[in-house]
């Protein structure tokens, strides 16, 4: 397989899913900026959208979209609990928070790496993150991750877009729970991994 990837980006999350399933795969760096691989070749012509990630499997076949990926990833390695069994309520669960990290979390992040955009609309949306992450701080109350005692692809998605609080000015200390899980996430060997790779950590 082939996870095209750009550094810190939300490609980030099935990066994570990957070394943590112990899955062998090859990280392609795809330029978000430049929209080229290293060796010069147009990003646009292997996926036309221009964005990472993108999930290249070993039949050709590329899958799309942050959430869709993990979700393949975790079903390739079923022993690690990366997500609920197919058609169990806590599968839908799972969804329920990939959803929620992508429509009301990673989606209203982007807006803050638009230049053109405003301060005073940036300030709206910053506002908008501070509620959702005062809702997360009580849904992790009591809990080591998202969705209980395991972690699943949800924490890797939500580590990864929780990172971006930092460079967009963010302030989170003022949630404990959400501050602890993240250096939880951050601890784990796979997640380190992956940051060593994108140069996030040294």
């Amino acid at each position: 397989m082939k996870l095209y990837y750009s550094p810190g980006a939300c490609s980030l999350s099935p990066h994570i899913a990957l070394r943590e399933a112990g899955l062998a795969f090859e990280p392609v760096l795809a330029s978000t900026k430049s929209h080229k691989l290293q060796d010069g070749t147009d990003y646009y012509g292997i996926n036309p959208l221009g964005y990472v990630p993108m999930l290249e499997l070993d039949d050709g076949t590329r899958l799309r979209e942050g959430p869709a990926i993990v979700q393949y990833i975790a079903d390739q390695a079923p022993t690690k609990n990366l997500a609920p069994a197919n058609g169990t309520l806590s599968r839908y669960r799972l969804q329920e928070w990939l959803t929620f990290i992508g429509t009301e979390i990673h989606k209203t992040f982007s807006p803050l790496f638009n230049p053109a955009i405003p301060d005073e609309a940036k300030a709206v949306f910053k506002d908008k993150l501070k509620s959702r992450y005062e809702w997360l701080d009580g849904q992790l109350a009591g809990k080591e991750f998202v969705m209980g005692e395991h972690f699943t692809v949800a924490d890797g998605y939500l580590f990864t877009v929780t990172n971006w609080t930092k460079p967009m000015g963010i302030d989170l200390s003022g949630f404990p729970n959400v501050s602890a899980w993240h250096a939880r996430v951050a601890a784990r060997p796979a997640v380190q991994e992956a940051m060593k790779l994108e140069g996030l950590v040294k």
